[in-house]
C-alpha cells in the first residue's frame, strides 16, 4: 500500500504561526522532506519534535523526488515542508507534488500561513480578486516586459522580492504603473516586520529610506475602470497591446472602452507618440 504526502504548510516568520494539525501531522509521518534541513530542524526543536529529514531544494529537486516516491512506494508517509509558507508557492515542491499525483500517491495539503495572503488582509487595497505572481524575472528588461503585460490587470497585484532587488523592481512598478496605491511589507510576521502604505512615488522614497534586510511582499492596485489615465499610461497600454501582435486600431478600442474613452481622440494621440 502506497504512503501519502501530505503537504504542510510552515511559519512564515513567528514560530507560533503554524496550526495544531500541521504539528501532529510532523509528528506522525515516516520522514520529513525539507528545503533546508537546518531550518526546519530549528522549527521541530521549538516543538520536540524528532524526525528524520531529507534534504530538498532546487538543485537537488529532481533526484530527490526520486528518493522520495521511492519511500511512498513503501508505504511510509512523508510530509513536504519550504523553510516557510508552503511547498510549491514561489518554493521547492512542485515537481515531487506533480510525479506523486502521475503515480497515483495521495496527495493532501495541511493548510496554514501564507505570507501573500497575510501582507494582501492588511494592505488596505481591495481583496474582492487579486493576481500573485510571485518573484519577477531579475533581468532588468524581462522584468519591466513582465510588468507592462500586466497595465491592464484591474484585480490587486502581489509579488515576493529578495533585499538587493527590492529598490530597483518598486522603481520598475512605478515607472511602468505610474501613480498607484501600493503597499509594501517587511518581514511578515517577524520582530522587525514593517508595513509601508503609499502611492507608489511616495512609497519609493520611504523604502529608500528604511533598512533594507529580509524578505519583502509588494502589494499594488489594480487598475480601475473609472480612473482616467494619463496620456503616457494611455499610450503605454496601448504599445503593450501592439507588442502582442494585436493591430493599433483593435488595441486602441480595447483600451478606449476599458477607460472610457474617446477611441477617436486615443487613436490620434498613439499614432503622435514616437514608437
Amino acid at each position: 500500500m502506497k504512503g501519502t504526502l501530505y503537504i504542510v504548510s510552515t511559519p512564515i516568520g513567528n514560530l507560533e504561526d503554524i496550526t495544531l494539525r500541521a504539528l501532529r501531522i510532523l509528528k506522525e509521518v515516516d520522514i520529513i522532506a525539507a528545503e533546508d534541513t537546518r531550518h526546519t530542524q530549528k522549527l521541530l526543536s521549538y516543538y520536540g519534535i524528532s524526525k528524520p529529514l531529507i534534504s530538498y531544494w532546487g538543485a537537488k529537486e529532481k533526484v530527490k523526488s526520486t528518493q522520495v516516491l521511492e519511500r511512498l512506494y513503501s508505504g511510509q508517509s512523508v510530509a513536504l515542508v519550504s523553510d516557510a509558507g508552503t511547498p510549491g508557492i514561489s518554493d521547492p515542491g512542485t515537481v515531487l507534488i506533480k510525479k506523486a499525483i502521475e503515480e497515483g500517491i495521495n496527495v493532501i495539503s495541511i493548510p496554514g500561513t501564507s505570507a501573500l495572503i497575510a501582507a494582501l488582509s492588511v494592505s488596505g487595497l481591495s481583496t474582492h480578486g487579486f493576481t500573485f505572481m510571485g518573484f519577477l524575472p531579475h533581468n532588468k528588461s524581462q522584468r519591466r516586459k513582465v510588468l507592462a503585460d500586466l497595465v491592464l490587470e484591474t484585480r490587486t497585484l502581489i509579488f515576493y522580492e529578495a533585499p538587493h532587488r527590492i529598490l530597483e523592481t518598486l522603481s520598475d512598478i512605478e515607472k511602468i504603473f505610474g501613480y498607484r496605491k501600493a503597499a509594501v511589507i517587511k518581514e511578515m510576521s517577524k520582530f522587525f516586520e514593517e508595513i509601508f502604505r503609499d502611492n507608489l512615488p511616495e512609497l519609493s522614497q520611504k523604502l529608500k529610506k528604511s533598512t533594507i534586510a529580509g524578505e519583502y511582499v509588494i502589494v499594488v492596485e489594480g487598475r480601475g475602470e473609472e480612473k482616467r489615465l494619463a496620456t503616457d499610461d494611455v499610450i503605454l497600454e496601448v504599445r503593450s497591446l501592439m507588442k502582442k501582435g494585436i493591430g493599433r486600431k483593435e488595441a486602441v478600442k480595447k483600451v478606449a472602452e476599458t477607460y472610457r474613452m474617446s477611441k477617436k481622440e486615443l487613436y490620434s494621440k498613439s499614432l503622435n507618440e514616437n514608437p
